[in-house]
């Protein structure tokens, strides 16, 4: 199970990596390792707290676990301890010498420092980046010029670029202004058409939405061309200069992404609280959620960020308890119990089952509920 994709010196796009496939990915033992690291002003640290975790968790282990984790740690030190790449902010790996995973990531986002083992991959951290840093669209226009350009994983890369040049015809050709006015607005719309038809093929790609950036009134005249389902997608228009810096622009479409992502989050709660408030298949607390889950009834899992329900798993069985200790074996088949977050498992269950996950940032309605929920199927 070797890392797939480009060669571990170049990035990767964090919408590129597939949770679906490492949530499916476990063993009844603590044998799969998991490392974020920040990559730039904090990576001097990198290499005392890897050692310093290390020992703690060579510690905890028996006596078989502990070799099987010094193997994994010689899959990964090399990458781990590795020159960074233009663009690094961040490296993440998922390993097992008893298994034979081994995935690495270079990206350009910077995750929180992480290194953990447990009996399956530890994902949440990225996937929380993954929401947090969605694939965008951004279109920087004025009447003559447009740039289509994609924004993922916090990195601005041009698509398309499109221009129309009526001015030196009509200082060449001796035009009449009023014919010259009456071409240039055709040329004008043939122009927004053309860029409407270059925003297309984002249909086939997983993009949050479109930002329409620029000058004067080109930004309406798009949207209004735009078919239903993109112009569905625009979640925000920006004034700018058309000759904005890459980095404002940057700037401006996190922005835009931040407040529609908050919007979101709070249309996702109102929508549970009202299933709840009408009797409507809602389901919260670790209890229900769980039953949901396992029934694969949960169509989108709410979870609070900081939200952490300590409890423990039967990886044999999959029973699993919130709220409690590790008993000496499981009393359902007697199986050998692990310390794991609910919370964690809640989201492997819901990427197994094909739900959405919607991490909410602040909500007191959803805090009070214990800080995970669900709207259900059926």
């Amino acid at each position: 199970m070797e890392g797939k994709g480009k060669s571990d010196r170049h990035l990767t796009l964090l919408s590129d990596i597939d949770l679906a496939e490492l949530s499916s990915v476990r063993d009844e033992n603590d044998v799969f390792l998991s490392v974020y690291l920040p990559i730039g002003r904090k990576s001097d640290l990198n290499a005392s707290y890897i050692a310093s975790r290390s020992r703690d968790i060579s510690k905890a282990l028996g006596k078989d676990l502990s070799a099987v984790f010094g193997d994994t740690m010689e899959m990964v030190g090399e990458f781990l301890d590795g020159r960074p790449v233009p663009g690094e902010r961040g490296r993440v790996v998922f390993a097992s010498s008893r298994t034979g995973l081994l995935r690495k990531y270079r990206i350009s986002v910077e995750p929180e420092t992480r290194m953990v083992l447990d009996t399956s991959p530890f994902l949440l951290p990225l996937a929380m980046l993954q929401d947090e840093y969605e694939d965008l669209c951004l279109v920087l226009l004025d009447s003559r010029q447009a740039r289509v350009m994609t924004v993922r994983s916090n990195i601005l890369e041009d698509r398309e670029r499109t221009k129309i040049d009526l001015m030196n015809k009509h200082k060449k050709g001796g035009w009449s202004q009023k014919r010259f006015n009456r071409l240039r607005r055709g040329a004008i719309h043939a122009f927004i058409r053309e860029v409407a038809s270059d925003l297309e093929c984002i249909r086939q790609e997983r993009m949050r939405g479109i930002i329409i950036a620029g000058p004067g009134e080109a930004k309406k005249m798009l949207a209004e061309e735009l078919p239903k389902d993109l112009k569905d997608m625009v979640i925000g228009m920006v004034d700018t200069d058309i000759e904005t810096p890459e980095g404002k622009l940057l700037s401006l479409a996190e922005e835009v992404a931040a407040t529609d992502e908050r919007e979101g989050e709070m249309r996702c709660v109102d929508e549970l609280r009202a299933a709840i408030m009408k009797g409507e298949p809602a389901s919260y607390g670790p209890g229900e959620v769980h039953t949901a889950l396992t029934e694969a009834r949960v169509r989108t899992l709410i979870i609070l960020k900081g939200t952490s329900i300590p409890g423990w798993k039967c990886e044999r069985c999959g029973r699993m308890v919130p709220g409690e200790a590790p008993p000496p074996e499981c009393p359902a088949c007697g199986g050998a119990p692990s310390v794991v977050d609910i919370v964690e498992e809640f989201f492997e269950m819901a990427e197994t089952i094909g739900a959405f996950t919607e991490f909410v940032e602040d909500s007191p309605f959803l805090e009070s509920l214990g800080g995970i929920a669900a709207i259900l199927r059926y």
